[in-house]
C-alpha cells in the first residue's frame, strides 16, 4: 500500500520521480524519500515525514540531479509514519523501495543482527535491503542477487533496489504486490503504479510473480529492460499500450480528486455499457467466448470482495437471485480465504475489486481457482491488473483512474456491470423474458442522464451536510435493495469526515440499535417508493418518537411529512426501480464530500487510510 516510482537515463531523472511521487500519493501519504547516485557516484538520499509536498520542497531547494533513481510514497505497516521509518532504506552502497509486508522478518533480522547489520528503522523493509546486501557480497551482479532474495521472502513484496557499484541498472521483483516497468524515448522506468508514468510513457511490461527485471536507460546495449523468472530463466513479455492520457490521472477544475470523479460517473456508466447492450439486449458475448458456456451451467453464484466492492456484491447477490432465480452468497475476502468453503454443484466464482491488485480478493481469486468451481469472473476497474490476467473471465468497469481513496466512479461502474452481468445470467438460463430484457436494456440507456439529474441536487445536499457536521454520530437506514447502498454512505461518511458512521436495515432498528437513539445523532434515511415504503415509513415515526434527529432521500410523492425529518431531499423519479439504489449512492456521496470539506477533512488522503491495499 505504497508507491513505487524508479527512474534512469541519460539526463536528470530527479523531475520525473518527484512528479511520478505526487500522481503516486494515493497509494500512501504518510511519509516520503528518494535515493540517488549522484555525478560522483555516490549514494544520496533525502526523507520526510508527511506529504509528497515537503519533500519535493526540500529536494527542488537543494537542486539534486541526477541520471539514476528510486522513490516511495509510504503508508505505515510496521513502524509509525516518520522520517526513520521511510524509505528508501540503506546498505553500505545498496538502496531499496519496498512495497508489502515481510511475513519472516523477524527472524531474519535476528539472523542479520547476529551477523552484525545494525538497524535504524522499526520496518519489515530495511530486513530486505541488508539481506541483499548480505548475498550481495557472493553474487556476480545486483539482478542474480534478487534472484536469490526472494527465495528467503516469505510475504508479499514489490522491491526496487540500485547499487552505488552498479550505477547504470535498477532491478526490481515482485510478489503478490504490483510493478510495472514503463519503456519511455527518454527514460526507462519501474513503478507500482502506470498512472505514474504516464506523462512519460504508454508503453508498459507488467511483471507477474516470482520474476525479476533488470532495468538500464534507452538505447543499452543490454536491452532498456530484460526478464527472469523466479528459477533464473529468461523470459520474453510483449509490450502494453495503454490507451490512457495523462490528464486521466489530474484534478483540473476541481478541488479535490473525489469530487471530480463523482461528476465524472454519467460518463464511467456510459463507458461501462458500451458495446455491452444494443438498444433491446444484453450481450452474453460480453464476457469472452467462454462465458455463454460457463454461464449456462451455473447454479449457484459466490460473490467474494472487500470495502465498498463487497457492498457492490451484497446488491449482486439480491439481482442475480431476483433475475435469474439462483441461490448467491456473498461474503468478505479476507474471511473467505481462511474458511472452509462448501461448493455446491454447479457455482460459479465471482470477485469484486477495483484495482485488481486487493491481496485479499486476489488471495481468494487464486484458492477458488484450485477449488471444484465451474469457472471464476473478475469484475475490475484495471485492465492491467494481476486479477484482470488471471481470470478465466472478466468483466472490466471502465471508470478510468479512481485517485480519491474515498471510492465514487469505482463502485457505481461496479454496481452498473453487476446488474448488467445479473441480466446476462438470467438471459442465459432463460429466466429473463424478451419484454423483461427490453424493458431492463431501456432503463440502463437512461442511466448516464439519472446520474446526471442526481448531481443537480448538489447545492441543496450541501445545506444539509451543514447540519450534519454538528454531529460526531451518524446512523444509516434502508431497506430491501437500499440496505447496501446504506452501508456505503455509512462508508463514505466515516472515511473522510471521520463521524462515526454505521448502518442496519431499518427493520432491525428495534433489535439493538435503537437504543443508540438520541439528539445527538443524525438518521439518514433512504425512502424510495416501493412495495416496502409503509414498513420504512413506520420505522421513521418510531426514531421521531424517541427525538432522533431525521435527514431523509426520498422519492417524490410519497407524502412524508408528518415524519418531520430535520431536513428533506427530494430524489428526481427513477424510471426503473432497477437503478434506484445506483441512483440513490450519488446524494450520498455528495453528502460525505461536503461535510468532510465542511469539517475540514483531507477527502482525497483520509487518515490511516490508502487506495490500494495490497497486503493483508
Amino acid at each position: 500500500m505504497c508507491g513505487i516510482i524508479g527512474a534512469l537515463g541519460p539526463t536528470d531523472i530527479v523531475p520525473c520521480l518527484l512528479e511520478g511521487l505526487r500522481r503516486l500519493e494515493y497509494r500512501g501519504y504518510d511519509s516520503a524519500g528518494l535515493a540517488l547516485i549522484d555525478d560522483r557516484g555516490e549514494l544520496v538520499r533525502r526523507r520526510q515525514s508527511g506529504k509528497v509536498a515537503a519533500l519535493i520542497q526540500a529536494v527542488e531547494c537543494e537542486g539534486l540531479k541526477a541520471t539514476i533513481g528510486i522513490a516511495h510514497t509510504r503508508w505505515a505497516t510496521h513502524g509509525a509514519p516518520s522520517e526513520s521509518n521511510a524509505h528508501p532504506h540503506l546498505s553500505q552502497g545498496i538502496a531499496l523501495v519496498h512495497n508489502g509486508i515481510i511475513e519472516n522478518y523477524a527472524g531474519l533480522r535476528s539472523e542479520l543482527e547476529a551477523k552484525g547489520y545494525r538497524f535504524e528503522s522499526d520496518t519489515d523493509s530495511e530486513v530486505v535491503v541488508h539481506l541483499i546486501h548480505d548475498i550481495r557480497k557472493n553474487q556476480a551482479d545486483l539482478r542474480s542477487t534478487l534472484v536469490h532474495v526472494q527465495h528467503r521472502l516469505e510475504g508479499a513484496y514489490a522491491l526496487v533496489a540500485l547499487d552505488a557499484h552498479e550505477p547504470d541498472v535498477l532491478v526490481a521483483v515482485r510478489m503478490g504486490c504490483p510493478m510495472v516497468v514503463g519503456l519511455g524515448a527518454q527514460a526507462t522506468f519501474v513503478a507500482s503504479d502506470i498512472a505514474a508514468l504516464l506523462p512519460w510513457t504508454q508503453e508498459f511490461l507488467f511483471l507477474e510473480d516470482g520474476e525479476v527485471a533488470e532495468i538500464r536507460a534507452p538505447g543499452s546495449r543490454a536491452g532498456a529492460c530484460r526478464l527472469w523468472s523466479r528459477d533464473g530463466s529468461v523470459l520474453t513479455r510483449p509490450v502494453v499500450r495503454s490507451t490512457l492520457s495523462s490528464d486521466a490521472v489530474e484534478r483540473g477544475s476541481y478541488p479535490h480528486f473525489m469530487l471530480k470523479e463523482i461528476h465524472e460517473q454519467p460518463r464511467a456508466v456510459s463507458e461501462s455499457l458500451e458495446q455491452r447492450i444494443t438498444r433491446e439486449h444484453v450481450l452474453v458475448a460480453a464476457l469472452g467466448s467462454e462465458a455463454a458456456n460457463i454461464l449456462s451451467r451455473v447454479r449457484a453464484v459466490h460473490l467474494v470482495a472487500c470495502g465498498s466492492s463487497f457492498h457492490a456484491g451484497l446488491l449482486a447477490r439480491n439481482w442475480i437471485e431476483q433475475h435469474s432465480g439462483v441461490p448467491a452468497s456473498v461474503e468478505v475476502a479476507s474471511e473467505y480465504r481462511y474458511r472452509e468453503v462448501a461448493i455446491p454443484e454447479g457455482c460459479l466464482f465471482i470477485c469484486i475489486s477495483q484495482s485488481g491488485e486487493t491481496a485479499d480478493t486476489l488471495a481468494a481469486l487464486r484458492r477458488a481457482r484450485t477449488l471444484p468451481y465451474i469457472g471464476a469472473l473478475s469484475v475490475c476497474n484495471v485492465p492491467e491488473s494481476a486479477m484482470m490476467r488471471e481470470s478465466p473471465l472478466k468483466l472490466l468497469t471502465r471508470a478510468g483512474p479512481e485517485i480519491g481513496v474515498a471510492s465514487t466512479k469505482a463502485f457505481v461502474t461496479q454496481l452498473t456491470v453487476l446488474l448488467l452481468l445479473s441480466l446476462i445470467l438470467a438471459k442465459t438460463l432463460n429466466h429473463l423474458t424478451s419484454d423483461a430484457e427490453k424493458q431492463a436494456v431501456q432503463a440502463l440507456h437512461h442511466l448516464p442522464l439519472l446520474i446526471e439529474q442526481m448531481l443537480s441536487l448538489d447545492a441543496e445536499i450541501a445545506s444539509m451536510a451543514e447540519l450534519i457536521t454538528a454531529y460526531d454520530h451518524a446512523l444509516f437506514i434502508a431497506r430491501g435493495d437500499h440496505y447496501p447502498v446504506a452501508l456505503e454512505g455509512a462508508l463514505k461518511l466515516k472515511e473522510i469526515s471521520y463521524i462515526h458512521a454505521e448502518s442496519c436495515p431499518a427493520g432491525e432498528l428495534k433489535h439493538g440499535p435503537l437504543a443508540l437513539i438520541d439528539n445527538r445523532m443524525a438518521v439518514i434515511a433512504l425512502q424510495p417508493s416501493n412495495d416496502i415504503t409503509a414498513k420504512l415509513h413506520s420505522n421513521l415515526e418510531v426514531i421521531r418518537a424517541r427525538g432522533g434527529h431525521l435527514y431523509m432521500f426520498v422519492d417524490p410523492g410519497l407524502g412524508i411529512q408528518a415524519v418531520q425529518a430535520r431536513k428533506i431531499v427530494t430524489l428526481p423519479q427513477a424510471p426503473s426501480a432497477l437503478l434506484s439504489p445506483i441512483a440513490y449512492a450519488i446524494p450520498l456521496q455528495l453528502l460525505a464530500y461536503h461535510v468532510a470539506t465542511l469539517r475540514g477533512a483531507d477527502v482525497d488522503q483520509p487518515r490511516n487510510l490508502a487506495k490500494s491495499v495490497t497486503v493483508e
